[in-house]
């Protein structure tokens, strides 16, 4: 487990990283989230969790399915994200949506508060995946849907990071690496109790330019080490000299190739029905 320091330091890391994306509604940010709504089945009236919600891509939608009778509650740590959610849900004039600036992992609702808690892309960032899910578990009604997007363990330059830095002695653990594959994903949920697993996989990857590909600002997140940070600045240019190499090594014609595979993940809390006598 990662130390109080450490911990402290990654999320800084995390909260700072997400309030510089000041620009970050695009059709590749919105076509790994949205589509968990077409899963989730909501209907008016519902109430809905959506953490990490970040400029409310997923909220505000959501909000217009479940109306005035229903309500949306968003929740994310990066004030950047949220004042940009605050700024399009004020233009919108919606009274349905609560947002609030707090750390997903120690937040508490009642048992039984939500039918649906939808988390898109985010969940990898969790120290505990299996503890938060236990908590998503109890906050849901009976009936209650979760839906969670994620990347394959091979996606977002990933696997090339990786072997850059373990050829200079560097082992790095991959942030996608518990939910990288759909039976994993199967598996965190089927342990906490939700039933009708599903994993729809979506290939969202696309070809960049070599300038664009090529310049990793050696950044590195995982909630329990990043044997990155203690690295010098002169040995940081170095690994970023051999990503480049390795990534011009990589280039066709189209560019160079960036691998996205999403997967969107639901799982429901089933209803306990009296037994027959």
């Amino acid at each position: 487990m990662p130390n109080a320091e450490y911990e402290n330091q990654y999320k800084k890391t995390v909260v700072d990283f997400f309030n510089s994306r000041t620009n970050y509604d695009n059709d590749y940010t919105i076509r790994r989230t949205l589509p968990l709504l077409d899963l989730v089945w909501l209907k008016k009236g519902y109430k809905v969790l959506d953490v990490a919600t970040g400029t409310g891509i997923i909220a505000i939608a959501a909000a217009q399915i479940v109306g005035t009778e229903g309500k949306v509650i968003g929740v994310d740590f990066s004030s950047g994200m949220l004042n940009q959610a605050r700024r399009k849900i004020e233009e919108l004039g919606w009274q349905n949506i609560e947002l609030i600036e707090a750390d997903a992992e120690y937040l508490n609702f009642d048992i039984e508060s939500f039918d649906a808690i939808i988390c898109g892309t985010a969940i990898v960032y969790f120290r505990d995946i299996s503890a938060i899910l236990r908590n998503w578990y109890r906050w849901l009604k009976p009936g209650g849907i979760v839906a969670f997007s994620c990347c394959s363990d091979a996606s977002c330059e990933a696997p090339l990071i990786l072997k850059v830095s373990a050829k200079y002695g560097i082992p790095l653990l991959n942030i996608n690496e518990p939910t990288g594959t759909p039976e994993k994903c199967c598996n965190l949920l089927q342990e906490v109790g939700f039933r009708n697993v599903l994993v729809q996989t979506k290939q969202l990857g696309f070809y960049r330019e070599v300038e664009e590909m090529g310049q990793w600002n050696g950044l590195w997140f995982h909630p329990r080490e990043n044997p990155l940070s203690q690295l010098t600045s002169e040995q940081m240019e170095q690994l970023k000299a051999e990503y480049r190499k390795e990534v011009e090594a990589r280039a066709t014609e189209r560019g160079v190739w960036y691998e996205n595979m999403t997967f969107f993940v639901t799982g429901q809390k089933l209803i306990n029905l009296p037994s027959r006598r």
